[in-house]
């Protein structure tokens, strides 16, 4: 539709087109102050993983296994048709894998709509939105991921409660002087729909399956150097050397009686609370050279409530597990990617100089850790990847390979599920984003 659009324009109107970093753009009048962006993301994974012990793939094991997927796709058309308004909308599908099943899967991911009260400092909002807490990538840019994956220890509700991150609700956003802010209050989803459901209740604590409160979330960060853009609630993961940037960031994100366990008598509902601090550097070293350094850290204390563990692994290759056999992460590539405790997550990349291979592109080395400290599991959670980028051509066309290490727990009956062993998964990742 989007393609049958701009087609039949007019000559005088189609000369405004322009194509770049940010997408392509249609601008509707003469000072460019109204515009429609499109946008499209595709990630096609080619990947090697060692299975989690005892996994099976239609209840054949399988120690491990090679396939092909397509990670994202993902369109965007965003805008202004009239002053003071802005709206975004994202429609695609994720992880469409052999396993999947076939012309079912895409949806919406974003439909919201804005007005600007005050041109910079207030923004009120509203729809199926993704402006959330409690850390700068609780929600991020797909297609300006530093690595191979989003961080999804700080994708705190991830399909339990929300929509791949999105929740309906309002937002307010803006930025006053050198800090900027965003906060919502949302409806969570009922998790009776969540796909995989969570824990069924017990005495470690899980999703409430009562009819949910309403959910608050927010985040403030100041800009030492240049401000960061707060048109869409996507932070991005690198630069590129496009901008010098340092940022520190709060942010909090609460539900009441969003948990619950069981007691020696009844049933527990307790409130949820997700705190997290973090900081942001992306810093051009040498503008000759276009050289430059990418480093992102965050603190984070999240309490769901006593023994909550989120097992997941992203477009997991495994569908069932063999009773007896099984760890404690379950099929596949899961490994524990949330819980009851204290996490530390930290990703730096280094962006060699811009002609490292001629009319080929460079090179962007980057490693990312994350260190969750669970009271779940006996031992701490270490996930670390490590791996480059080639960019072909900026970030629109560029090839991404990808080492992960993960923990394997074993649990014992009256024990803490304990640390036995390691799993690797390798990835090869060609992006092409518009």
């Amino acid at each position: 539709m989007a393609l049958l659009f701009l087609f039949f324009l007019q000559p005088s109107l189609a000369q405004k087109i322009s194509l770049n970093r940010d997408g392509l753009l249609l601008y509707l009048n003469s000072d460019s102050s109204l515009y429609l962006k499109f946008n499209f993301v595709t990630q096609l994974w080619v990947r090697y993983t060692e299975n989690n012990p005892g996994s099976t793939i239609q209840n054949v094991p399988k120690d491990n296994v090679f396939d092909i997927g397509l990670r994202r796709t993902r369109f965007m058309v965003s805008g202004q048709f009239s002053p003071r308004t802005f709206f975004y909308v994202q429609f695609g599908q994720n992880s469409l894998s052999y396993l999947s099943p076939r012309k079912t899967g895409a949806f919406f991911h974003d439909i919201m709509a804005e007005y600007h009260i005050l041109r910079r400092e207030l923004h009120l909002g509203g729809g199926l939105m993704g402006w959330n807490g409690p850390t700068r990538y609780s929600n991020s840019a797909i297609g300006a991921i530093l690595g191979l994956e989003t961080p999804a220890a700080e994708e705190v509700t991830f399909d339990v409660n929300d929509q791949v991150l999105r929740k309906l609700g309002m937002y307010a956003k803006g930025t006053l002087g050198k800090i900027e802010y965003r906060a919502s209050v949302a409806k969570p989803f009922i998790v009776q729909t969540a796909n995989p459901p969570p824990e069924p209740i017990s005495k470690n604590s899980t999703y409430s399956t009562n009819p949910p409160n309403l959910e608050l979330q927010s985040y403030v960060r100041y800009q030492f150097f240049q401000n960061e853009s707060m048109i869409e609630p996507f932070p991005v993961g690198t630069y590129l050397g496009s901008k010098k940037v340092l940022n520190v960031g709060i942010g909090a994100d609460y539900q009441s009686k969003a948990m619950s366990h069981t007691s020696a008598t009844d049933t527990v509902l307790t409130n949820m609370l997700l705190l997290a601090i973090d900081g942001f550097a992306d810093l051009p070293l040498d503008p000759e050279d276009g050289n430059a350094i990418t480093l992102y850290l965050s603190l984070c204390k999240y309490d769901y409530g006593k023994g909550f563990i989120r097992m997941g692994g992203p477009m997991n290759p495994a569908t069932g597990v063999i009773p007896g056999q099984a760890s404690f992460n379950g099929p596949g590539n899961a490994y524990p990617q949330l819980g009851n405790g204290n996490v530390i997550y930290f990703q730096g990349g280094y962006l060699l100089k811009k002609d490292l291979l001629g009319k080929l592109g460079t090179i962007q080395p980057y490693f990312d850790f994350t260190h969750g400290n669970y009271d779940r599991v006996a031992e701490p959670v270490n996930i670390w990847d490590l791996g480059f980028n080639w960019l072909i051509n900026g970030r629109r066309v560029k090839l991404t390979c990808n080492y992960q290490n993960r923990p394997i727990y074993f649990e014992s009956l009256g024990t803490k599920p304990s640390k036995q062993s390691n799993k690797s998964m390798w990835v090869m990742q060609f992006q092409l984003a518009i």
